[in-house]
């Protein structure tokens, strides 16, 4: 895979990624900063592995995920279950693997792909 498909793998997730958040209003700049260092540290991922590229936006979306909950905490949150005070974040799947959707892991619902929680939000 030639570096112009690696880029644009990158400027995909960056995308998908950065849609989400929006989707969820919480794209403000420190926040964007995040997509930003994971998007960096993933181009040297993808550079190691090419073969790995169709798996970036999963990742770079759970890279996102995790600062976001060392910083601010639970992102995106659970629109399946939100009766009993019982909130939680959405998870990845798969973990490592291309068409990634975000998934409600008490119920197994796949709510929507990395990119368009805007239809479900």
């Amino acid at each position: 895979m030639g570096p112009m498909k690696l880029e644009q793998a990158l400027h995909a997730a960056r995308a998908l990624v950065l849609a989400d958040l929006a989707a969820g209003e919480v794209a403000r700049a420190d926040i964007v900063s995040l997509v930003e260092d994971a998007i960096a540290h993933r181009r040297w991922w993808v550079e190691q592995w090419p073969e790995g590229a169709a798996y970036v936006a999963g990742l770079v979306a759970q890279d996102v995920q995790d600062a976001l909950l060392e910083r601010y905490g639970r992102w995106p949150l659970c629109p399946v279950c939100t009766t009993g005070g019982d909130l939680h974040a959405l998870d990845v799947e798969p973990e490592l693997g291309p068409d990634p959707h975000w998934v409600c892991g008490k119920t197994a619902v796949a709510v929507a792909p990395v990119g368009s929680l805007g239809t479900t939000l």
